[in-house]
């Protein structure tokens, strides 16, 4: 449905006033004076998006050598992420699976692994994939995981974590 606003003369819409035209004064009106140029805007600050978020596990990764692999980075998800593992099959048998699947695709590092895939989070212990679920909500639902804030007593700023950096904490 398309809508259009109903039009009243030139310019406005019914019940809002036309804006009025600015009037400057020529040298005429002011004595000889010319108007002073505006001021430019200053220029916007660019700002870079953060797209990668680090985290430690509660308990760890433990690999086939028995190494513990507990820092990690996890970057933001894309729609392509969300979409792809509804085509797996074991997502498909078990709607319970995408999650590992799902993380799978955005962990990028943990510890010192070669590669990070769905069948590492497939074996990692239950408080560590509760962790990541909610650490993948936080940064991806949210934007962020820290909030600025400002000490009551001596007015020094600081970062808080939201989620609590531990399963239970909040």
């Amino acid at each position: 449905m398309r809508r259009t606003a109903a039009r009243a003369g030139a310019g406005s819409v019914v019940g809002v006033p036309a804006p009025e035209t600015e009037k400057v004064a020529g040298p005429e009106r002011t004595g000889g004076a010319p108007a002073p140029a505006p001021a430019p805007a200053p220029a916007p600050v660019a700002q870079r998006m953060r797209t990668e978020f680090r985290f430690e596990l509660p308990r760890g990764y433990v690999d086939d050598s028995g190494t513990v692999h507990r820092d990690g980075v996890m970057r933001l998800a894309t729609a392509r992420d969300e979409l792809i593992p509804l085509r797996d099959v074991r997502v498909q048998e078990n709607p319970a699976y995408l999650s590992v699947v799902l993380l799978g695709r955005v962990i990028t590092r943990l510890g010192t692994l070669a590669m990070v895939h769905d069948g590492v989070v497939e074996n990692m212990f239950a408080s560590d994939l509760a962790f990541l679920q909610d650490f993948y909500r936080q940064v991806n639902a949210e934007g962020h995981t820290r909030a600025a804030v400002e000490c009551p007593h001596c007015s020094e700023p600081f970062e808080v974590e939201l989620g609590g950096s531990r399963l239970g904490e909040s």
